[in-house]
């Protein structure tokens, strides 16, 4: 097993796993982490599950050659159709159960998650939930525009707010109280998305969700860093300058340097 001081690794297939990584830097304030963004092949929502499940294992084995000690996937959408069939020597962790399980502790009996189509037709979330409480109450709706906003930088923009708006209204309808974010990049949209469904109803970040269940798993395995220079590295598998200005913008950020990486 990898030593306490090795790095966190956390891979997406693009800007969208920054969230989580923001979120283990709040949490974890002395851990390094290594970044995988796979933007040559964003998005993964709209691939089939074999691909998916393919570059899912090509990524895990990406960041365990450079040294990671535990990894996080940080792509609901790998998450929902890969995390089953994973195996690896360090301890990785997927984004739904972390959420289903805060979304089950939040509720009051009818949960909405929105995600892309393909984790919205895994029924992960669902099936997560369920697991937990049988009686939940679980509408889904697929959002296949959000991320390319997200990744547009339209975060603000009142389209962004109108196709939320539209994609949002049938779970409304339904009497939601908890909606889950089942996608990292949604976590970017959180002020449209609050203007959307109003203040009764509790959003639960996946981002916040598994970074609380990666800090409890290190100190549970004794991994936890003890190091006062924490080190923040991002690989990318297609470098532009848009994922660098959001990334920026997302960590707080303007010295942000890249790699350029093949895990083809």
């Amino acid at each position: 097993m990898a030593p306490s001081a090795n790095p966190i690794g956390v891979f997406d297939s693009g800007v969208g796993g920054l969230t989580v990584v923001a979120a283990l830097e709040r949490r974890l304030p002395k851990e390094s982490i290594l970044y995988l963004g796979d933007t040559a092949r964003l998005p993964y929502g709209s691939k089939s599950a074999t691909t998916v499940r393919r570059y899912t294992r090509r990524n895990l084995e990406f960041l365990r050659k450079r040294g990671v000690k535990a990894a996080v996937i940080a792509c609901n959408t790998a998450s929902a159709l890969a995390l089953s069939d994973l195996e690896s020597p360090m301890p990785f962790f997927g984004v739904i159960e972390p959420g289903a399980a805060e979304a089950v502790r939040s509720t009051r009996g009818k949960i909405g998650v929105i995600a892309t189509a393909s984790t919205i037709g895994s029924d992960a979330y669902a099936r997560a939930i369920h697991a937990l409480d049988s009686e939940v109450e679980v509408s889904s709706t697929a959002c296949p525009l959000l991320v390319p906003l997200v990744e547009e930088g339209w975060h603000d923009d009142p389209v962004t707010a109108e196709i939320a708006r539209r994609y949002l209204e049938p779970l409304l309808a339904k009497g939601i109280d908890t909606l889950v974010l089942g996608c990292t990049h949604y976590p970017l949209l959180k002020t449209t998305l609050r203007q959307v469904v109003g203040e009764e109803v509790t959003m639960i970040d996946s981002a916040e969700t598994v970074a609380a269940k990666v800090a409890a798993e290190l100190a549970r395995l004794d991994l936890l860093s003890s190091g006062d220079n924490p080190e923040f590295h991002f690989c990318l598998t297609d470098v532009n300058n848009r994922f660098r200005h959001l990334a920026e913008t997302i960590l707080d950020c303007d010295d942000l340097t890249t790699e350029w990486v093949d895990v083809l």
